[in-house]
């Protein structure tokens, strides 16, 4: 559990947004696309938020509803797989009333501790059954679907897999990186156990780590050195793909390849909001949340961050391919459980560390 505890000690202070900002101030950048208005005066409420989504991706939605609340945010920022286990340690005593999960496994993890609340039925409402819990613990806010990136001038289209077991085959020797650390990683790995056994689960890695994938820390850094040419292609979430051309245009050489439509390297992984079961901000956290799932931000998902949208009728961006398999409803993650630590241990055991 080396891997795991070393978060614990990323205890950062809490980063207020305020909502009370001021007589006709406005929102600039990514969070006046989502609220365009003025902003409110304080209301007097504060909701604690801990964030495993990066400032960079939620930073905005946060900013938009103390704006146009007037309810301050506090946030603590930090990987999902971390900030679960600081919950853990704190238990009743944690600040968080709103725990913003880049996945289900640590929110399910959090919940096989009794830690967490249960979302009011109206927001619940807002998604279809599938983008939520069962037990009201935790519902979905946008969809992150896993691909294979690759290089497209040294990956002909014809050398390209149809599924994750095709990864272990010798003509992909060195050629594949997997962003072992990644909390999405951690978490589609969890599912692959849960689809076919923890002992075929752990041989696709083992084999993968015989066949020299390499390692790299997240889905960003694949995607980049993709783009460079540095690494043939690796396993993703697909809208680091749409970002980083966005951001490079021509320079960036790579693209999106998805898997076969009933492969488990097309999952569709959820993000997880849910209310911690000790706060004290239930009505300010339940707001958040809705808000999350309105309009405006779920279209910012969508056009901005390049996400799957769950609520509110909003469609994917042009740009993003249909979706047809193994989709949110494929899968029981509140099933799941906390098999994230599991999964982690198989990781740390399989050596990709070192490669």
């Amino acid at each position: 559990m080396k891997k795991l505890v070393f978060g614990l000690t990323l205890a950062l202070a809490l980063v207020l947004i305020a909502g009370a900002c001021g007589e006709d101030r406005s929102l600039d950048g990514a969070a006046a696309d989502i609220y365009s208005g003025n902003c409110a005066s304080s209301n007097g409420r504060e909701v604690t938020v801990y964030s495993g989504r990066t400032e960079n991706l939620i930073g905005p939605a946060l900013e938009a509803f103390a704006c146009e609340t007037g309810t301050d945010v506090a946030v603590r920022w930090g990987s999902s797989t971390d900030l679960a286990l600081l919950m853990s340690e704190e238990g009743d005593r944690t600040a968080a009333d709103v725990f913003l999960s880049r996945s289900p496994g640590p929110v399910g993890f959090l919940e096989s501790d009794g830690l967490l609340g249960v979302i009011a039925e109206s927001v619940l409402d807002l998604v279809a059954d599938e983008s939520r819990s069962q037990s009201g613990t935790w519902v979905g806010f946008s969809g992150r679907k896993r691909v294979l990136v690759h290089n497209i001038d040294s990956v002909p289209p014809d050398d390209l897999p149809q599924s994750v077991f095709d990864l272990t085959e010798d003509r992909y020797r060195g050629r594949v990186a997997i962003p072992a650390t990644n909390g999405s990683f951690i978490d589609w790995f969890t599912v692959f156990r849960d689809q076919y056994g923890s002992d075929t689960a752990a041989q696709w890695l083992n084999n993968m780590v015989d066949n020299d994938a390499r390692f790299y820390p997240n889905n960003r850094s694949i995607v980049e050195a993709a783009g460079r040419g540095e690494i043939d292609m690796g396993l993703v979430n697909h809208y680091y793909q749409y970002q980083e051309a966005a951001a490079s245009g021509d320079r960036h050489r790579a693209a999106n390849h998805a898997l076969a439509d009933d492969d488990i390297g097309s999952l569709l992984i959820i993000t997880a909001a849910t209310i911690t079961a000790g706060s004290e901000n239930q009505q300010a956290a339940n707001e958040l949340i809705a808000y999350l799932l309105s309009e405006p931000v779920q279209r910012y998902f969508s056009e901005r961050t390049f996400e799957y949208p769950l609520a509110a009728g909003v469609e994917p961006a042009e740009i993003l391919p249909p979706l047809n398999a193994l989709e949110i409803g494929t899968v029981d993650f509140d099933a799941l459980g906390g098999g994230f630590e599991q999964s982690t241990r198989i990781i740390e055991q399989s050596g990709i560390y070192n490669q």
